[in-house]
């Protein structure tokens, strides 16, 4: 089995096992697979203004991440059926598919926790340990903001930025993703803590071409309470400092 299909099914039983309420392990095999579906936001749609109109927010969730939702699981189907006929061609053909509709529903079912309205905590500085291993790995917080913003304004077209945990360095690190692979797509090793859409729909209606812009306002409401706990839940086990 190539390294393509192993993150592809991997994406695929991510992808749906996200809104188990739970927690449950799913098996790893197409027909305990239960489809994805839209996950409510934990917010109102205005609650992120002015860094994130209600407008985008609306267009975003109901319509962008709605419509990787549906042709995900339209691939995924179609997937199963391939498989069960022995149609290796048609299985090849729709790895690009679920890649990139299972990408788009993970990155973005992650992209809504790592927002939160400013009455709600959105902005407030991450705590420990999460604070002091930044401080060692980026100099400060700042020095981390503009690492993100940097590379996130320099991505060719559309993608994401990420700001994730390495297990295997030990270390924190700043990476860009094209389109809408997750960050696993670099290597089952690394941890999103905190990943940012710079794909033109999440910030043109608002910002037009000010890609900088966006970037700049997002912090305001950047949940670091979930990154900080997503880190230590993954750090437990490991001297990151």
């Amino acid at each position: 089995m190539t390294t393509t299909v192993i993150i592809i099914i991997f994406l695929a039983i991510f992808a749906t096992s996200l809104h188990n309420a739970r927690g449950a392990t799913m098996e790893p095999c197409l027909e305990s697979m239960k489809t994805a579906s839209l996950p409510d936001l934990p917010y109102a749609y205005d609650a992120l203004e002015p860094a994130i109109s209600e407008e985008i927010m609306r267009l975003h969730h109901q319509k962008h991440h709605q419509t990787y939702v549906t042709q995900y699981n339209k691939a995924l189907n179609s997937l199963r059926s391939a498989m069960a006929d022995g149609d290796h061609s048609s299985v090849v053909k729709l790895q690009s598919l679920i890649k990139f509709n299972g990408g788009g529903h993970v990155n973005h079912a992650i992209f809504w926790k790592n927002l939160a309205p400013v009455h709600e905590g959105g902005g407030k500085p991450p705590h420990e340990p999460l604070s002091s291993a930044i401080d060692a790995h980026f100099g400060s917080l700042e020095g981390l903001i503009q690492k993100m913003n940097a590379e996130g304004a320099a991505v060719q077209g559309s993608g994401w930025v990420w700001f994730g945990l390495d297990r295997e360095l030990k270390r924190l690190v700043v990476e860009t993703t094209a389109n809408q692979d997750p960050l696993v797509t670099k290597g089952s090793h690394l941890v999103p803590l905190i990943g940012i859409d710079v794909w033109e729909h999440a910030y043109y209606p608002q910002y037009k071409n000010a890609r900088a812009e966006y970037l700049k306002n997002i912090w305001t409401v950047i949940n670091w309470k979930y990154a900080s706990d997503v880190f230590e839940k993954h750090t437990r086990d490991l001297d990151i400092n």
